[in-house]
């Protein structure tokens, strides 16, 4: 991640995840955020060209971008809300750093 600034990493590091084999990922949907993204709606497209990178560079795009589901937090009696986000390896963060887009991005 070296086209980071400083700021950038503290806050890309502040998400990573440990699994229970103590494989770091990052879940995209807190990835969006980190890389300006005001939206999530926006964001699938960058994981979109991020995969076809990954597959193009010779990687088995499962390795490093896998579909998860997450329940949306409801009262006690509402019915879940399930939504979807990838969980990401290192190299899916890189290359979705590399792919996005700069008309997507804040103005700071």
């Amino acid at each position: 991640m070296a086209n980071l600034n400083a700021k950038e990493y503290k806050s890309f590091e502040d998400i990573k995840h440990r699994d229970e084999n103590d494989a770091e990922y990052w879940l995209a949907r807190q990835l969006a955020p980190v890389l300006e993204y005001l939206r999530w709606e926006n964001f699938p497209r960058v994981n979109d060209r991020s995969m076809l990178a990954c597959k193009n560079s010779g990687f088995e795009v499962s390795d490093h971008f896998r579909e998860v589901t997450k329940t949306v937090a409801m009262p006690s009696k509402a019915k879940p809300i399930y939504i979807k986000d990838y969980r990401l390896s290192r190299y899916a963060n890189c290359t979705s750093k590399s792919n996005f887009s700069l008309s997507k991005r804040s103005k700071a």
